[in-house]
């Protein structure tokens, strides 16, 4: 049985969270971090990590990137490994769990869907095999209570798409503010907030006389709850290193 501390737990992924875990034998919640105490929740609630009273095998994070640096903390004082599902960390905050995880195991992917990174490992195939003969938009959609924009998973895929390609990319945005006629080495990025969406994302390869579109569509947040949940059972019993969802479904 894998003991597990959930961070967020007062959050909407965390309450999913929860439920999940309460029907899985493979995984128990001991205690959880979150500044909104909840009496409702069948374990102990800390308002912070270093206030924790709890020895777990892993800790998983659906919170707020500015907890990031405390959550580290906590895992290499206590030898936690932490699987980081938070979006919206900067680049300086993704330096910093990548030296972490030089002492400790971390898991860090932006989206813990299993379908959404098979997304990814096509797109990346998608252009190796097209190459500069496609431009590639990709279009985000997410419910409105979504903070950040793009999404944390666009940023994924574009950042494969760009890996795969034979010359560099940048990210184009926004394209309002300028008139002029798009350049080849582009990822157009466009984000949708509106009503309950769960999540949907689209990439498209637009070519000369044809296009190529591979979607992805979230039914329920409890793909990410199962997800992060496959994740911190993996991790439980990995050494150190910095671990994703590619080392999962391997």
């Amino acid at each position: 049985m894998t003991k597990m501390i959930l961070s967020g737990c007062g959050g909407t992924m965390g309450k999913v969270v929860s439920g999940c875990a309460a029907e899985r034998n493979d995984i128990e919640i001991i205690a959880g971090i979150d500044h909104r105490a909840d009496s409702k929740c069948a374990y102990p609630v800390f308002t912070a990590p270093d206030k924790v009273e709890a020895a777990a095998n892993v800790l998983i994070d659906f919170s707020h990137p500015s907890l990031l640096h405390s959550l580290l903390q906590f895992g290499k004082n206590t030898k936690t490994p932490l699987v980081l599902c938070t979006t919206g960390y900067d680049k300086e905050q993704v330096c910093e769990l990548e030296a972490a995880s030089k002492e400790i195991p971390v898991f860090y992917s932006r989206n813990m869907s299993i379908g959404i990174n098979l997304l990814i490992e096509l797109a990346k195939k998608a252009e190796h095999v097209l190459g500069n003969g496609f431009d590639v938009e990709i279009v985000e959609a997410h419910h409105n209570q979504k903070i950040d924009a793009p999404s944390g998973t666009a940023l994924m895929i574009a950042d494969a798409v760009s890996d795969a390609s034979e010359g560099p990319m940048h990210y184009m945005y926004d394209r309002h503010s300028q008139r002029k006629k798009r350049e080849s080495n582009e990822i157009g990025i466009h984000s949708i907030r509106g009503g309950t969406i769960v999540g949907e994302h689209k990439v498209i390869f637009a070519g000369s006389h044809e296009i190529l579109s591979i979607s992805h569509s979230a039914q329920s947040k409890e793909i990410f709850a199962n997800g992060a949940l496959n994740a911190a059972v993996f991790l439980s019993c990995k050494e150190q290193g910095l671990y994703t969802m590619a080392d999962l479904i391997q």
